[in-house]
């Protein structure tokens, strides 16, 4: 997603001289992608087969009928493009499923930490796109962290140091996820560290500040079928909607009896991977325009509107284009993008946002902090391409680039940032985060960021309506 993961589709900039492929033989062979270490063979116009690949291992990801991915796809020129959400793909022809793809592990080799650090760490080499950025000798850094493993380390201890590493990093979006008795592995090997200063100060989650402001602020709540969005006004003429985050928003047809075993979260994430990554970023965006419509309708008579996302950790990108894009008059460029490929990066995307026919056009202020991240921080940098758009708070998390998913022989999966997400101007933001107009001193810290909102949510609110103020006077 952008994880999570990671994760109303957008127009790509060259999408418009693509054309949807008609002869689905066009389709068949074998096609690896610019940038992404995906290999992808489609045989027989009826099947196909993703592999992750580095020039050490080849893992097959997804196999499924071609008809899962077959309105996602275009081909032009010998070369195929997959659309993921706000994103495409571009792969181009081989000749060969590479050897490696046929080659498959051993059950000795999956679990042989050593060989699952090789992996990851090739996948990081050819793929991380901060290196530089963030002072990275990976040579180095990789040999110091491989040299505390063996081929007799345990499966936690194979995760210990992948975690370090992935901090080492100092990729904002990476993640790692293993199997549930790795977990409980480690529970048993390390105790929960609390520093007394921090023993009677109270924890807050991010939904349960959002909850929190809504009841404070809200003049009139007017919202209905919904748990992820909140509306209403703040004052009489100004509407206010927070927006808790930018994913669980979709239809998945869960079972009840999963969800209570799991729990929803639990039993939505294991869904979503069981299907294809473009299929369900279609539900997420159907089912937050469904609430959209609400929202809009219940606020159209307003002069302005604030849109709450300082406790929003992201989700998929598409679903902020589409929360955006009903504020958007006219099609127009929004970001730019490139992924790392090789030494270098791919050519420039853009990305561009499509109007809405019913656009609300009156001022519009979003709030940030530094927890707004990932697929919230993408709302924030497309927000200042739209004219009747201003942003109140602190600078976004930092973390913009685009979660790249990839997964270890044993079953694992982690990710690492293989993209640079740019303004129209070619400005990237990544560890800073995105900018705003006008800004209030949040703490950097998350817990006492959550506190002090908690502690004076009337001190929050007011200090919002001053900054509106202050951003009209300068206009």
């Amino acid at each position: 997603m952008k994880t999570i993961w990671i994760f109303v589709l957008v127009a790509i900039g060259f999408a418009s001289c693509q054309k949807k492929a008609t002869n689905n033989n066009s389709l068949n062979g074998v096609w690896e992608s610019i940038g992404s270490g995906w290999v992808l063979h489609i045989e027989d116009s009826t099947q196909y087969t993703f592999y992750d690949i580095t020039s050490i291992s080849c893992l097959p990801s997804r196999q499924a009928d071609l008809s899962e991915i077959q309105s996602s796809l275009s081909f032009t020129n010998d070369t195929l493009s997959l659309l993921k959400g706000v994103m495409t793909y571009q792969f181009t022809r081989a000749e060969e499923l590479p050897e490696l793809c046929t080659e498959i592990p051993s059950e000795v080799e999956r679990i042989n930490p050593l060989f699952n650090f090789d992996v990851f760490a090739q996948t990081v080499k050819e793929h991380y796109a901060f290196m530089k950025l963030n002072n990275i000798n990976w040579q180095t850094l990789a040999q110091q962290q491989r040299a505390k493993l063996s081929e007799e380390s345990s499966a936690a201890e194979l995760y210990t140091v992948l975690e370090e590493t992935l901090e080492l990093l100092k990729d904002n979006h990476a993640y790692l996820e293993a199997a549930d008795e790795v977990y409980e592995a480690l529970e048993q090997l390390t105790a929960k560290e609390e520093t007394k200063s921090d023993e009677d100060l109270p924890e807050y989650g991010d939904f349960q500040v959002a909850n929190a402001v809504a009841k404070n602020h809200f003049k009139e709540d007017l919202t209905k079928d919904s748990w992820l969005m909140k509306w209403g006004t703040l004052q009489d003429s100004i509407g206010y909607i927070i927006v808790k985050a930018m994913w669980l928003y979709a239809d998945l047809e869960i079972p009840e009896e999963e969800i209570e075993a799991k729990g929803f979260v639990d039993a939505y994430v294991d869904t979503f991977h069981s299907m294809d990554e473009g299929d369900y970023i279609e539900k997420e965006v159907v089912g937050v325009s469904r609430i959209l419509d609400s929202v809009m309708n219940d606020l159209k008579n307003t002069k302005q509107i604030v849109i709450d996302q300082r406790f929003n950790g992201g989700g998929q990108d598409a679903v902020s284009f589409e929360i955006l894009r009903r504020f958007n008059t006219e099609r127009r460029q929004v970001v730019k993008t490139r992924l790392k490929v090789g030494d270098g990066y791919s050519p420039m995307q853009t990305l561009y946002l499509e109007a809405h026919p019913n656009a609300y056009t009156n001022p519009v202020y979003v709030l940030t902090s530094q927890q707004t991240g990932s697929a919230a921080e993408a709302f924030s940098i497309c927000s200042m391409a739209i004219p009747n758009v201003k942003r109140i708070g602190a600078h976004t998390q930092g973390a913009l680039s685009t979660a790249l998913e990839k997964a270890l022989p044993n079953g694992w999966v982690f990710s690492i940032s293989n993209e640079i997400y740019m303004d129209t101007q070619a400005n990237s933001y990544e560890n800073i985060g995105v900018p705003v107009d006008y800004e209030l001193q949040y703490p950097n810290d998350r817990q006492t960021f959550f506190r002090s909102v908690i502690d004076d949510l009337e001190g929050d609110k007011q200090g919002v309506l001053k900054a509106m103020e202050a951003l009209q006077k300068q206009e």
